[in-house]
């Protein structure tokens, strides 16, 4: 039983000073082992936008391959998601899911570098018939006998009531499948039950419900926030995680635990107290906090 916590990226400018030392900020390409340091896993964004070329793949694999224990977590492209599956373009979305899974996945797994694969459903694609069919239709065309994969289920359809719980038919179709239902902690949906396969994944958003829906342009000419995901936890809140974390460690092979709270390096903090919440062994690492909601008044 392995508990694995990580950060949403690893490039982002505004780490640097933060998180990343000040001799770093121009030597990017040493940003992946610097974090490497702290965490052994990340979860990559960068492929639900654009899917990488063999030339980004290959560079994967060989900084990955210098670190030790290290694991890649991809989100697949939201052309399948996002595109394809809203426009009930099926076999388009299989096409693009399989060529992911043999440019992408397969070449890191080979590498020994897979963690889990992550399907974020996008929030136009609400629970129907034909939706439940293209849902179907693209899981059985990944190899989830194979690899780790995870929904992340974001329209409201898909819980019951009281949005913690994922919605029985859809449950069932992930247990079928051993897959994993992503639990959300975040301002859209908070899920936070559901145990569908024998891996767990977890993300951690942020809480900034003013400004998650409105985007960053409708905030406040005072309101200093870099952006969406520009939020620190108090530790309080993570406190309210360790009773479900533990829960789903029982019995499951790995938990794999991701902030995607990363503006000003907030995530890699959140992720070092969540680890010695759990008591998970890390090397030390001040980070330099900013949490200015406003300027205030001088």
């Amino acid at each position: 039983m392995t508990i694995l916590i990580g950060c949403s990226g690893w490039s982002y400018d505004d780490w640097v000073g933060s998180f990343y030392p000040p001799e770093l900020a121009k030597r990017k390409g040493e940003w992946l082992a610097y974090y490497a340091r702290y965490f052994r896993t990340v979860e990559i964004n960068s492929t639900f936008y654009h899917p990488p070329g063999e030339r980004q793949v290959a560079s994967w694999i060989q900084k990955g391959s210098k670190l030790e224990d290290f694991e890649y977590s991809l989100k697949m492209p939201q052309l399948v998601t996002h595109e394809h599956m809203v426009r009930e373009k099926t076999e388009d979305a299989q096409r693009l899911a399989a060529a992911f899974d043999k440019g992408c996945i397969q070449p890191l797994h080979r590498a020994g570098l897979l963690g889990s694969v992550l399907l974020q459903l996008s929030p136009y694609f609400p629970k129907n018939a034909a939706n439940l069919k293209t849902l179907i239709s693209v899981l059985d065309s990944l190899s989830f006998l194979d690899y780790d994969y995870a929904v992340e289920f974001r329209h409201r359809s898909w819980l019951d009531g009281e949005g913690e719980l994922i919605d029985p038919e859809a449950m069932a179709i992930l247990k079928e499948r051993n897959i994993s239902t992503v639990l959300i902690d975040g301002p859209g949906l908070h899920i936070r039950q559901g145990k569908s396969a024998s891996h767990v994944y977890i993300r951690f958003h942020g809480r900034n419900y003013d400004i998650w829906h409105l985007g960053e342009r409708e905030k406040r000419e005072d309101d200093f926030r870099l952006n969406r995901y520009d939020y620190l936890y108090p530790i309080e809140q993570l406190e309210s995680w360790i009773p479900r974390i533990k829960e789903a460690e029982i019995g499951e092979q790995m938990v794999r635990i991701y902030f995607n709270n990363h503006a000003r390096s907030k995530a890699a903090a959140n992720a070092f107290q969540l680890m010695d919440l759990l008591e998970i062994p890390h090397e030390p690492k001040k980070i330099r906090l900013q949490n200015q909601f406003t300027l205030g008044c001088f």
